[in-house]
């Protein structure tokens, strides 16, 4: 088995080539990492190939000879290159997959972005029969585009693909920073934008969190998960012939809760929590597909992923770094 995994250096890339090499009955499985902007050390089992997607014969190349195919490369809010690497270079992947001799399974890591996440109301939870809902930018966008086009090339080829629909992928200390009122944030919402900027740099100082409410001044539920689990769903549906042509959500049975998330760190570190109010609903991410098809459980719940975060203790060569805005 040679697997392409693109998008190699990212939090997911990393986690699964790790697990690929680490693991004893898969010793004959051989990495190809497709690398862009960074690098990863190439060994007896990875090889390293580096470009952009978005060229035609880097994708050639890094197709050549492959059987199994881990998309995980992707652009966010960067109206220049989205559309070139999301598209165009999705495409380039999948033609040459499907004129492949070696080409048995292509599985492509799409998001809960492509039906709105909290941007829309949804009177129930989104399954993977929920229409696709963009919210405005070009990240959402793409990842629409990406879920459509792989499911016609099955349509149109007959290929083996399989689509792992995650929300919001976290690892090590991300879930901590994701409320921070400080620049440290990770993701959105800022937090120090919705406050007066006195009160944000006490709220940073403190270790205040945010407890953002819903249009309906409800806490908000907002739907994650965990890298680790994420790998776990992708290693349950390579070769899997119960994923063949399926789209599977991938996220923690319960989405977090913001009211139960501030109890949570209130009790056990003793932090508190101010009220951001918000347009935004409550979305509820149904992975009962993928726990019943693949026999996959994800082993991060709420409680479980804010201790992984406050407990990391991040080497020093690992400095804290967001390498793509959004």
């Amino acid at each position: 088995m040679r697997v392409l995994v693109t998008g190699a250096t990212g939090k997911v890339g990393r986690n699964l080539i790790a697990r690929l090499t680490a693991d004893p009955e898969r010793a004959d499985v051989t990495i190809r990492a497709l690398c862009h902007n960074r690098l990863i050390e190439a060994t007896d089992r990875i090889e390293v190939v580096r470009g952009s997607i978005a060229d035609r014969d880097v994708a050639a190349q890094a197709m050549s000879g492959v059987t199994h195919v881990i998309h995980l490369a992707t652009c966010k809010e960067t109206p220049d290159d989205v559309m070139d690497v999301a598209v165009k270079g999705l495409f380039w992947l999948l033609e040459e997959f499907r004129g492949s001799p070696t080409a048995r399974q292509f599985i492509l890591i799409g998001g809960d972005a492509g039906v709105g996440h909290f941007f829309y109301r949804h009177d129930g939870p989104v399954t993977e029969e929920s229409p696709h809902m963009a919210y405005p930018g070009c990240y959402a966008l793409s990842k629409v585009l990406e879920e459509v086009m792989l499911e016609q090339f099955g349509v149109q080829y007959g290929i083996n693909y399989c689509c792992l629909r995650a929300p919001w992928i976290m690892e090590k200390d991300d879930f901590r920073y994701t409320l921070s009122f400080g620049d440290d944030v990770f993701g959105g919402p800022d937090w120090k934008t919705m406050v007066p900027e006195a009160d944000a740099r006490r709220y940073h100082q403190r270790g205040t969190v945010p407890l953002l409410r819903d249009a309906d001044g409800r806490p908000l539920k907002r739907n994650f998960v965990h890298a680790d689990d994420l790998c776990r769903a992708i290693l349950a549906a390579l070769d899997n012939p119960r994923a063949e042509q399926q789209l599977f959500n991938i996220c923690m049975n319960r989405p977090v809760d913001y009211g139960e998330m501030a109890d949570y760190l209130k009790r056990t570190r003793g932090l508190d929590s101010i009220d951001i109010p918000s347009e935004y609903h409550s979305t509820w991410l149904d992975n009962s597909k993928a726990r019943f098809a693949l026999d996959w459980e994800p082993q991060y719940d709420l409680e479980r992923l804010i201790d992984a975060a406050w407990t990391y203790e991040r080497p020093p060569e690992d400095p804290r770094k967001v390498w793509y805005p959004g």
